[in-house]
């Protein structure tokens, strides 16, 4: 990662499928090669996530389970 400071994207409290369209809304206004940090309390974030990285080509770099939900670091494709 650059010396950049990381974007966090707070989609705490969201339900599906709001985390994975709000995080896609959020990558299309950034330019390549961005990193960002999606925290999410949505049980299926942990699967949704990884999936839309997967399927849109972005880099899935970190996939952590928190306390209250999950944290993901995605660098956009």
């Amino acid at each position: 990662m650059s010396s950049e400071e990381l974007i966090v994207v707070d989609l705490k409290g969201l339900k599906c499928p709001l985390p994975v369209m709000k995080t896609r809304k959020r990558l299309e206004k950034l330019p390549r090669g961005t990193t960002i940090a999606v925290e999410t309390t949505d049980p299926l974030a942990g699967i949704d996530i990884p999936h839309f990285c997967r399927e849109d080509g972005h880099g899935l770099l970190e996939s952590v389970k928190t306390v209250d939900g999950h944290r993901f670091i995605i660098r956009k494709a």
